[in-house]
């Protein structure tokens, strides 16, 4: 998990963090959100997701999540995967909503997933993420609404 998260992280085009994780960090991180899941081929964790509160308190029903998939594993349906469940193991945990408060723009493959899944668009932060060259792009917020997803 720490290698795929770090891998992102690297990247620069998605995760707002900066610093990869230690094996350390990685294990306190990993523990101290709601759910964590992972997609595995043949053995190999190939992408995952962390599930957590968005807020707390009167707020504390909206579900925020951030997902990674491996490089070598990217277009191979393990990020649809790890969403869809994603949405149902934050419906099963109390959530009505889950949030996304980032998804930078340039990330196309994730805006198609996402709508293609029901999310829809809240709206754009103008200049929301940082660049590693020193320029900022924009972000869209989007939301899913658990409370209309199917039955098991």
């Amino acid at each position: 998990m720490t290698a795929i998260w770090n891998e992102v992280v690297r990247e620069g085009r998605a995760f707002p963090q900066t610093d990869e994780l230690t094996e350390a960090q990685a294990e306190e991180f990993f523990a101290s959100q709601s759910y964590c899941g992972v997609a595995e081929q043949r053995g190999e964790i190939v992408a995952l997701y962390i599930l957590h509160p968005n807020n707390i308190g009167r707020c504390g029903h909206i579900a925020n999540a951030s997902y990674a998939v491996g490089s070598r594993f990217r277009g191979k349906g393990a990020g649809r995967a790890i969403v869809r469940d994603s949405l149902a193991r934050a419906r099963d945990a109390g959530f009505r909503v889950l949030q996304f408060n980032a998804v930078v723009i340039s990330n196309a493959t994730a805006h198609k997933l996402y709508e293609s899944l029901g999310f829809a668009p809240l709206g754009t932060v103008p200049g929301g993420f940082s660049r590693d060259d020193g320029s900022y792009e924009d972000i869209r917020l989007y939301y899913y609404d658990l409370t209309k997803l199917p039955e098991k």
